[in-house]
């Protein structure tokens, strides 16, 4: 379980398949911290730390088919900035909102403005799951907890504050770019009971 409020990010060292799946290595400030089977959550996909190499300052994870279906995951390519965020501590605030690390689907950006203070981004995604943005509610995107607004038929958009672009990987995004979408939880459930 998450908050998606960010971490740190990694950087992409490697990415290779493995049979339908993907290993890639990563490096961050937060490795020295980290252990195998640590769950962790990268742009939002909660993947498990599976080796890692101190000397290196590297951590390896695996992503599965279903992951891989599902999420931004095969764009991401050696160099690259991942978003992340270790799993919430019991004891203390959550800053964002309820977020699972279960990638719902992808969007795409189609436009970037700049509003002399922070940065509004609109996405557009599939019908399907457009009964789940709502003015003002909440939104994981590349694991980032954000505020919905400016709704459309199949768009929303989502301001950006300057820390929040400083310290995540929003700054590299750029119209077309693929962000992985995890929808509000309760908002799900809701959605759920309303269509039996």
């Amino acid at each position: 379980m998450f908050t998606g409020i960010i971490e740190n990010t990694a950087r992409v060292l490697s990415s290779e398949a493995s049979g339908k799946n993907k290993i890639l290595w990563l490096s961050s400030p937060l490795t020295p911290e980290l252990k195998i089977d640590q769950s962790l959550a990268h742009n939002g996909v909660c993947l498990t730390v599976d080796g890692l190499n101190t000397a290196e300052n590297a951590y390896r994870i695996t992503a599965v088919e279903e992951t891989l279906l599902k999420t931004n995951l095969n764009h991401w390519m050696p160099g690259d900035t991942i978003n992340l965020e270790r799993a919430m501590q019991m004891n203390g605030r959550m800053d964002g909102h309820i977020v699972q690390g279960h990638v719902d689907q992808v969007a795409t950006c189609t436009q970037i403005h700049d509003q002399n203070g922070s940065t509004v981004f609109t996405f557009s995604l599939g019908n399907g799951y457009c009964p789940l943005i709502i003015e003002k509610g909440s939104i994981a995107l590349n694991g980032i907890s954000l505020t919905i607004f400016n709704v459309g038929e199949n768009t929303f958009s989502v301001a950006i504050i300057p820390y929040t672009m400083e310290h995540t990987n929003m700054h590299q995004l750029k119209t077309g770019s693929v962000v992985n979408i995890e929808f509000d939880l309760i908002g799900k459930y809701i959605h759920r009971i309303h269509r039996a």
